[in-house]
């Protein structure tokens, strides 16, 4: 059982849970990098902790329709997560909750992670405003601690801001390990990923956090009810005063950090895209592609010619998802016409095994406006690389 410290309801889940109360259909996302996708996991749509949440509420609220959605993508922070959101999470149908996991991925830079996760909760606020949320806080060496850990310290603060719930599945971790009753390796053995019983004991966390956020909207409709005892009917869940109206767009909070990634979006390649020399392509498959369940459509260049594209976005920031990999070159940009280009050398040591999304995002300008962007292939590459192409699977704007 995780222990209730582990658990800030903050304003809960009160729409949600009278969903699950009154029978209604219900569609839950969970939104992270590898943990959530299900890394670790024998079987990671049946044994990853999302699965498992899944079908402890199928069996549990018995007569709900249940739709889930895995936008979990392996190695992606809140930053990216942020301009995920609209493609992943929230494109294909209203969406009730969505479980937020980067508390792994998220790095050191406090401003960036910031921006992410605050992004996350006002877009979602403005576009979906009867979705709720919620933060899980996964485990890493870095997660587990006595005190409070910095990743989580911060999306602790986009959360109180926001009155966003919160479940520490990385406490509940600690709290065992400091028993004695297991150990880190035996959960996770790369530390990282848990296994399939590392990921059953987040099942558990994040199942005793729903439960407990059913059970508090139905004591408060009980109440509400004057009745003696959370005995509901569908009803009284219906007409009972608990669910609060959600505040619209302009009555959000002041934001923490004025360049939070509230706008952020992703954007296939359209035919507004003018390409010198980049050709439409998508991965063999034979090809190796990691961190990537979707579709691999790209536009590529050789990367010998200085092949160019150009394309304009709305917005205060700009960006690409480069399909980086094995052969992969270095790139330069420009901005709004600009005559002096910038260098990009993406390559890292993951390259080396697979092709995987990378976003590349250019710097921030003072206001929103009409931005133009242009790419060019440098004919140059890391010295890992076995070629100079140059692979560009989406846009990115904020």
């Amino acid at each position: 059982m995780l222990d209730a410290r582990h658990i800030q309801m903050r304003e809960g889940l009160p729409r949600f849970a009278a969903k699950l109360l009154r029978g209604e259909p219900v569609t839950v996302a969970y939104l992270g990098g590898s943990i959530t996708e299900g890394a670790g996991a024998s079987v990671r749509d049946e044994t990853s902790w999302r699965a498992l949440n899944g079908r402890f509420l199928a069996e549990r609220y018995a007569d709900t329709t249940f739709r889930f959605v895995n936008a979990g993508v392996g190695g992606t922070t809140s930053t990216f997560g942020a301009h995920r959101l609209q493609a992943h999470a929230l494109g294909g149908g209203a969406v009730d909750l969505v479980f937020v996991e980067f508390s792994v991925n998220d790095g050191e830079d406090r401003a960036e992670s910031i921006r992410g996760m605050e992004g996350i909760v006002r877009q979602c606020r403005r576009t979906s405003p009867e979705t709720e949320l919620v933060f899980a806080y996964t485990a890493a060496d870095k997660n587990l601690s006595d005190t409070l850990p910095f990743n989580i310290a911060v999306h602790e603060e986009v959360a109180v801001h926001y009155g966003i719930a919160s479940v520490n599945f990385a406490g509940g971790v600690q709290d065992l390990i400091r028993a004695g009753r297991t150990t880190w390796e035996a959960l996770a053995p790369d530390r990282v990923h848990p296994n399939d019983e590392g990921h059953q004991l987040y099942a558990s966390f994040a199942n005793a956090f729903l439960e407990q956020a059913a059970d508090a909207v139905a004591d408060a409709v009980a109440a509400d009810e004057g009745a003696p005892d959370p005995v509901l009917v569908p009803s009284e869940i219906a007409n009972a005063s608990v669910v609060p109206n959600r505040e619209q767009a302009d009555d959000l909070p002041v934001p923490l950090d004025a360049r939070n990634y509230e706008f952020a979006f992703m954007a296939d390649i359209g035919p507004e895209v003018a390409s010198g020399g980049f050709e439409p392509q998508a991965l063999g498959a034979d090809d190796p592609l990691m961190n990537w369940r979707f579709a691999t459509d790209h536009l590529a260049a050789e990367g010998s010619r200085g092949e160019s594209l150009s394309f304009g976005i709305e917005g205060r920031r700009a960006g690409i998802v480069l399909l980086h990999g094995p052969d992969s070159g270095n790139l330069e940009y420009s901005l709004d016409g600009g005559v002096s280009y910038t260098p990009v050398n993406a390559f890292d040591e993951w390259c080396v095994l697979a092709y995987r999304p990378i976003p590349v995002l250019f710097p921030v300008q003072p206001d929103r406006a009409a931005r133009q962007v242009t790419i060019r292939c440098t004919g140059t590459k890391d010295e890992r690389s076995t070629g100079t192409g140059i692979r560009v699977l989406k846009l990115l704007g904020s």
